[in-house]
């Protein structure tokens, strides 16, 4: 009986092993529908904001708002990815869960080089992260105060983390229901740590000697800029153009945005050690990404001088529809990680964005090939396309691709001479009835003046990328087709037809 007994416990034992590697295995296939290959995504279930964007010794860590237990969103924790060169990424286990103060929202890390914090242990300098933690008990009593900042350290890399004791360390003291999001900086001229949160809509900015003892200093954000929702997942830096330096307020917005839904707009100007000032009239709306589906970026902490790029990666998706979205096993993907740049233009300075050059990495097979109007060309549904077009040579009153494939469905990416706009077109783009928000046209101005136009298009298994006049005009869209794009059509409307000469670069994936 006791043989028996062993035998059945043994099996079952041995069917739930089964079970969790058949599972795992699932999960982290990265061969499943609709899952893009050279986009980081999670290896299952919900993923929404990057948080903890820090670089440490030759690793970018990638920290994400994370809910392992549904394709859906929930109690929040912090998942973690890291990667040596921004194209490859290793997942590693959750950093950061849930607790009596709450869920963990969206935050950010840095290096505290000189201890200020007096959280180091043993030789390496700590990672002290800093983010918002929400309780549903506080939100249930309708007071306004379930959200406040915390903070967690790791000596050991970023591979474990441990909660301060005297948390939380910026309290809601004005019961501001809306009060997240916390992105930390060192101010070298203030010597003190910079906080700029999300305040309903508008930000806040704090200073600390130590990371732990905060002090209130300003706001920014009354009759400033776009306020049709909620202020959401700030950032704060310096970038420097022809030798003057300025500073950035990066500020998310859902909804209404200019393609509906979530979106991202950005501020340039100064910070006098307390406020930050606007270069620009109050009523002047700057955009970082025209497409409905760039939401939630921040940028890199720690870059070494020597390389001194200003690195951002968003969430690829929008609120409108992201929990419906259909996908099976995993929720989400991220953009390609972008490098900002401060540009002149004729309207005044404007923030570029590109993708980092370590994409490259990814290019196989090219080819250069002239397209014609109406002539189709097969491509593997893995690309990165680039023309430029010389507007004062032709007479051409809007041209574009097509990418299709067997079923008819198609998504169609262009510019309209006449409306100075580029477009993307999802409507047939496969399965859209999940959302009334999303079988769309969506448009973005050209901004540049330039005479030559240039085009840097990404083309995933679900997802397009546009980067126009180096990184001026930029849109990000997702799709579901039944099967990829694999054939891409050049077109052409108005005018006189001319050949159109393409450079097109095979993508590899970056999953095994």
């Amino acid at each position: 009986m006791k043989t028996k007994r062993l035998n059945s416990f043994f099996l079952i034992v041995l069917i739930i092993l089964l079970v969790a590697c058949t599972t795992e295995k699932k999960q982290t296939s990265y061969n499943e529908k609709y899952r893009p290959q050279f986009h980081f995504s999670p290896p299952g279930n919900w993923m929404n904001d990057p948080n903890g964007l820090v670089y440490y010794k030759g690793e970018y860590h990638f920290f994400y708002q994370y809910y392992p237990d549904s394709t859906v969103w929930g109690p929040m924790h912090w998942g973690h990815a890291v990667s040596n060169d921004l194209v490859h990424w290793d997942n590693l286990p959750v950093a950061l869960y849930p607790d009596s103060l709450g869920y963990i929202f969206s935050g950010s890390a840095v290096i505290d080089w000189n201890n200020t914090s007096g959280l180091k242990q043993g030789n390496e300098p700590p990672i002290v992260a800093i983010f918002t933690h929400h309780s549903p008990t506080i939100l249930e009593k309708k007071t306004n105060d379930h959200e406040y900042q915390s903070i967690a350290f790791s000596n050991d890399k970023g591979r474990t983390f441990i909660k301060y004791d005297g948390n939380p360390v910026i309290p809601n003291k004005l019961k501001e229901a809306d009060f997240r999001d916390p992105k930390v900086s060192w101010n070298d001229s203030l010597e003190k740590w910079v906080v700029v949160l999300a305040a309903g809509q508008k930000v806040e900015f704090f200073s600390s000697p130590d990371l732990k003892n905060w002090e209130y200093m300003s706001e920014f954000g009354t009759g400033a800029g776009a306020h049709e929702g909620v202020w959401e997942c700030p950032d704060f830096f310096k970038l420097k153009i022809q030798g003057e330096e300025k500073w950035v307020l990066i500020v998310n917005m859902n909804p209404g945005c200019p393609n509906g839904g979530s979106g991202t707009q950005y501020f340039i100007g100064q910070f006098n050690g307390k406020e930050f000032i606007n270069d620009n009239p109050k009523e002047t709306t700057l955009w970082l990404d025209y497409g409905p589906d760039n939401y939630a970026g921040v940028t890199w902490s720690d870059i070494p001088k020597e390389d001194g790029r200003r690195i951002l990666i968003g969430w690829m998706s929008n609120w409108a529809y992201a929990q419906v979205t259909p996908t099976a096993e995993w929720r989400s993907s991220n953009t390609i990680p972008r490098v900002l740049e401060l540009k002149s233009t004729p309207a005044g300075l404007r923030l570029s964005a590109n993708p980092v050059k370590e994409i490259e990495k990814l290019r196989a097979a090219s080819s250069v090939i002239k397209l014609t109007a109406g002539s189709e060309v097969k491509i593997t549904g893995l690309n990165e396309f680039e023309m430029s077009k010389n507007l004062a040579e032709t007479d051409t009153e809007e041209f574009g691709f097509i990418f299709s494939n067997s079923k008819g469905e198609q998504l169609i990416a262009g510019y309209n001479r006449q409306l100075n706009q580029f477009y993307t077109d999802r409507s047939k783009s496969g399965k859209t009835d999940f959302s009334p928000e999303f079988a769309k046209i969506h448009y973005a101005p050209r901004i540049s003046q330039d005479s030559v136009l240039s085009l840097n298009l990404f083309l995933d298994h679900s997802s397009i990328e546009i980067f126009a006049d180096g990184g001026l005009s930029v849109m990000t869209e997702i799709f579901f087709p039944s099967e990829i794009f694999d054939r891409v059509t050049f077109f052409q409307k108005g005018g006189t037809a001319v050949n159109q000469e393409c450079t097109i670069y095979d993508l590899n994936s970056i999953w095994p």
